[in-house]
């Protein structure tokens, strides 16, 4: 394989030394996330959402040459000065530092910063929206976005403390929801609940020990559902202070994995969307 580029933008690299790999060069141990809002998505799904956000876009491409051939409806999405990185197998996995990247890898950064009160305003009637107060799981992040594009959230805000949904991890359980559905990832979480309460969109906190079961709640107006992190839970003046509601469960065993619940509690909130 010679380095050579076709159709513009598909460039061919046998050199690991080569400066363009850098962004990919040992993925696992340096996690793009965080520098300069980039991060790392994986595979073909992913990809297609990515090159189709709103809110973010790829600055480059790597994928394996047994790939390419399966490719072009992909690289159709991509504009005609991106670069696109073609390597062997086996280079892609020296180049990443691990083998299940299904030989597709891109470079991704967010397009620009999103504002809370802009995502508020945007809840439409009878919409809903999350809160994530002290998530710090990335696979529980995934798979909460998973849910939240599932059940058409219209946005997630998550507190300070959350971690971020752009690690690659979050990205590939998410299947790249957290590239689709509208999210801020800041500010303390009471200034969060103040932002939305001022807004008069319902404030749903779940919690195990509430008195109220979820499925006796309104499905109307706007709702905004609160999750906290698994074990501790949600902070203790929140749950006096905001109305709460809980997902009835066996009296023998009162504990759901907090994406599980959040799957359950917005199937329950919408409802009446998917009839």
């Amino acid at each position: 394989m010679n380095n050579q580029t076709v159709n513009n933008s598909v460039i061919f690299i046998n050199d690991l030394a080569d400066k363009r790999l850098g962004a990919y060069l040992n993925i696992k141990e340096r996690d793009l996330t965080g520098r300069q809002s980039r991060f790392i998505a994986e595979g073909k799904v992913v990809l297609r959402v990515l090159l189709q956000s709103a809110q973010f876009e790829a600055e480059s491409l790597l994928i394996t040459e047994n790939k390419l051939a399966g490719m072009q409806d992909i690289l159709s999405l991509c504009s005609s000065d991106m670069p696109v990185y073609v390597v062997s197998s086996a280079h892609m996995d020296q180049i990443a530092g691990f083998n299940v990247h299904r030989g597709i890898l891109a470079v991704g950064k967010r397009k620009t910063p999103s504002d809370i009160n802009r995502l508020i305003e945007s809840v439409p009637e009878n919409g809903l929206m999350l809160i994530l107060c002290g998530i710090s799981n990335h696979d529980n992040i995934g798979s909460i976005f998973r849910n939240a594009a599932a059940f058409e959230a219209s946005c997630v805000l998550l507190d300070e403390t959350c971690c971020d949904p752009l690690y690659r991890k979050a990205i590939r359980v998410s299947v790249g929801a957290t590239l689709q559905v509208p999210y801020t990832h800041n500010g303390q979480i009471d200034d969060i609940i103040k932002a939305v309460a001022e807004t008069g969109i319902n404030l749903i906190a779940l919690s195990p020990q509430s008195t109220q079961s979820l499925y006796e709640l309104p499905a109307h107006g706007r709702t905004a559902l609160l999750l906290g992190t698994e074990g501790d839970g949600l902070p203790p003046h929140l749950l006096t202070t905001l109305q709460t509601a809980r997902i009835p469960m066996s009296r023998h065993f009162d504990s759901l994995n907090v994406a599980t619940a959040s799957g359950i509690a917005l199937s329950c909130l919408s409802r009446n969307h998917f009839e």
